[in-house]
Protein backbone atom coordinates (compact mmCIF):
# COMPACT_ATOMS: atom_id res chain seq x y z
CA UNK A 1 0.00 0.00 0.00
CA UNK A 2 3.05 2.26 0.62
CA UNK A 3 4.71 2.10 -2.21
CA UNK A 4 0.99 2.82 -4.35
CA UNK A 5 0.71 5.75 -2.16
CA UNK A 6 4.71 6.63 -2.83
CA UNK A 7 3.87 6.26 -6.38
CA UNK A 8 0.78 8.17 -6.81
CA UNK A 9 2.48 11.02 -4.62
CA UNK A 10 5.69 11.32 -6.28
CA UNK A 11 5.32 9.43 -9.29
CA UNK A 12 2.53 10.59 -10.72
CA UNK A 13 3.69 14.52 -10.60
CA UNK A 14 7.08 13.88 -11.71
CA UNK A 15 5.93 12.40 -14.79
CA UNK A 16 3.72 14.67 -15.92
CA UNK A 17 6.29 16.84 -15.88
CA UNK A 18 8.72 15.70 -17.94
CA UNK A 19 8.75 16.41 -21.64
CA UNK A 20 10.72 14.61 -24.49
CA UNK A 21 13.53 16.76 -25.67
CA UNK A 22 12.76 18.15 -29.24
CA UNK A 23 16.19 19.06 -30.96
CA UNK A 24 15.07 19.60 -34.28
CA UNK A 25 15.41 22.89 -35.50
CA UNK A 26 13.05 22.61 -38.19
CA UNK A 27 9.84 21.87 -35.55
CA UNK A 28 9.98 25.56 -35.22
CA UNK A 29 8.82 25.98 -38.83
CA UNK A 30 4.80 24.79 -37.00
CA UNK A 31 5.08 28.43 -35.53
CA UNK A 32 2.67 30.83 -37.12
CA UNK A 33 3.26 34.46 -37.30
CA UNK A 34 2.39 36.01 -33.64
CA UNK A 35 2.13 33.24 -31.17
CA UNK A 36 3.92 33.88 -28.15
CA UNK A 37 7.12 32.16 -27.54
CA UNK A 38 9.87 32.50 -25.07
CA UNK A 39 13.51 31.73 -26.24
CA UNK A 40 16.11 30.56 -23.68
CA UNK A 41 19.54 31.61 -24.99
CA UNK A 42 22.97 29.95 -23.78
CA UNK A 43 23.49 31.79 -20.81
CA UNK A 44 19.67 31.08 -19.60
CA UNK A 45 18.69 34.38 -20.26
CA UNK A 46 14.95 34.17 -21.27
CA UNK A 47 13.81 36.82 -24.13
CA UNK A 48 9.65 36.58 -24.57
CA UNK A 49 7.63 37.91 -27.23
CA UNK A 50 5.87 36.98 -30.38
CA UNK A 51 7.13 35.03 -33.11
CA UNK A 52 7.98 36.37 -36.22
CA UNK A 53 10.17 34.21 -38.60
CA UNK A 54 12.37 31.46 -38.41
CA UNK A 55 15.46 30.67 -40.96
CA UNK A 56 18.23 27.95 -40.86
CA UNK A 57 20.20 29.95 -39.01
CA UNK A 58 18.31 32.17 -36.65
CA UNK A 59 14.79 32.90 -35.39
CA UNK A 60 12.78 36.26 -35.28
CA UNK A 61 10.66 37.41 -32.50
CA UNK A 62 9.08 40.61 -31.19
CA UNK A 63 9.21 42.36 -28.39
CA UNK A 64 7.83 45.69 -27.11
CA UNK A 65 11.37 47.17 -28.21
CA UNK A 66 10.91 45.50 -31.61
CA UNK A 67 11.98 42.70 -33.52
CA UNK A 68 14.97 40.82 -32.11
CA UNK A 69 16.93 38.10 -33.99
CA UNK A 70 18.55 35.36 -32.34
CA UNK A 71 21.11 33.32 -33.78
CA UNK A 72 20.29 28.92 -33.64
CA UNK A 73 23.86 28.64 -32.30
CA UNK A 74 22.60 30.92 -29.59
CA UNK A 75 19.50 29.06 -28.52
CA UNK A 76 19.01 26.38 -26.08
CA UNK A 77 15.17 26.25 -26.34
CA UNK A 78 12.35 27.64 -27.78
CA UNK A 79 8.70 26.92 -25.76
CA UNK A 80 5.25 27.76 -26.96
CA UNK A 81 3.40 29.83 -24.01
CA UNK A 82 -0.32 28.68 -24.54
CA UNK A 83 -1.79 27.63 -21.62
CA UNK A 84 -4.48 25.63 -22.89
CA UNK A 85 -4.67 22.65 -21.05
CA UNK A 86 -5.00 24.51 -17.72
CA UNK A 87 -8.54 23.62 -17.05
CA UNK A 88 -7.87 20.13 -17.83
CA UNK A 89 -4.52 19.54 -15.58
CA UNK A 90 -6.64 21.48 -13.20
CA UNK A 91 -9.54 19.01 -12.87
CA UNK A 92 -7.03 16.09 -13.09
CA UNK A 93 -5.54 16.54 -10.24
CA UNK A 94 -8.46 17.74 -8.18
CA UNK A 95 -9.73 14.64 -8.57
CA UNK A 96 -6.53 12.17 -7.91
CA UNK A 97 -6.17 15.04 -4.50
CA UNK A 98 -9.28 13.67 -3.35
CA UNK A 99 -9.03 10.45 -4.07
CA UNK A 100 -5.75 10.20 -2.43
CA UNK A 101 -7.15 12.20 0.49
CA UNK A 102 -10.26 10.11 0.59
CA UNK A 103 -8.04 6.79 0.49
CA UNK A 104 -5.79 8.32 3.56
CA UNK A 105 -8.33 9.65 5.30
CA UNK A 106 -10.57 6.21 5.48
CA UNK A 107 -7.41 4.21 6.88
CA UNK A 108 -6.39 6.87 9.50
CA UNK A 109 -9.71 6.40 10.51
CA UNK A 110 -10.22 4.46 14.47
CA UNK A 111 -12.94 2.26 15.27
CA UNK A 112 -15.68 3.45 17.50
CA UNK A 113 -14.72 1.71 20.14
CA UNK A 114 -11.41 2.55 20.38
CA UNK A 115 -13.14 6.35 20.79
CA UNK A 116 -14.73 8.12 23.02
CA UNK A 117 -17.05 10.22 20.57
CA UNK A 118 -17.58 8.72 17.10
CA UNK A 119 -19.89 9.93 14.74
CA UNK A 120 -19.87 8.92 11.16
CA UNK A 121 -17.31 5.87 11.41
CA UNK A 122 -14.84 5.47 7.55
CA UNK A 123 -17.63 8.23 5.58
CA UNK A 124 -16.53 11.36 7.83
CA UNK A 125 -12.51 11.01 7.48
CA UNK A 126 -12.77 9.90 4.06
CA UNK A 127 -15.16 12.75 3.13
CA UNK A 128 -12.89 15.67 5.10
CA UNK A 129 -9.81 13.61 3.05
CA UNK A 130 -11.44 13.81 -0.08
CA UNK A 131 -12.37 17.70 0.52
CA UNK A 132 -8.80 18.55 1.34
CA UNK A 133 -7.72 16.59 -1.45
CA UNK A 134 -9.63 17.30 -3.58
CA UNK A 135 -8.48 21.52 -2.74
CA UNK A 136 -4.88 20.83 -2.65
CA UNK A 137 -5.21 19.07 -6.29
CA UNK A 138 -6.78 21.81 -7.92
CA UNK A 139 -4.57 24.69 -6.49
CA UNK A 140 -1.14 22.60 -7.67
CA UNK A 141 -2.95 21.54 -11.32
CA UNK A 142 -4.03 25.17 -11.81
CA UNK A 143 -0.36 25.99 -10.99
CA UNK A 144 1.48 23.27 -13.25
CA UNK A 145 3.21 24.82 -16.56
CA UNK A 146 1.03 23.75 -19.83
CA UNK A 147 3.66 25.32 -21.76
CA UNK A 148 5.05 23.52 -24.68
CA UNK A 149 8.82 22.94 -25.52
CA UNK A 150 9.27 23.15 -29.29
CA UNK A 151 13.26 23.11 -29.62
CA UNK A 152 15.03 22.09 -27.04
CA UNK A 153 18.95 21.16 -27.08
CA UNK A 154 19.86 20.62 -23.60
CA UNK A 155 21.97 22.45 -21.05
CA UNK A 156 25.96 22.54 -22.36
Amino acid sequence: MRKILFMVCLGLPCASLAQTKQASWANLTALRSGQKIQIVDMTSKKHSGTFANVSDAAISYTEIAGERTIQKQDVRRVNLMENKHRLRNTLIVAAAGAGVGAGIGAATHKSCAQQSFCVGGKALPAGIGAVIGGVGGAVVGALLPSHSTIYDVGPH
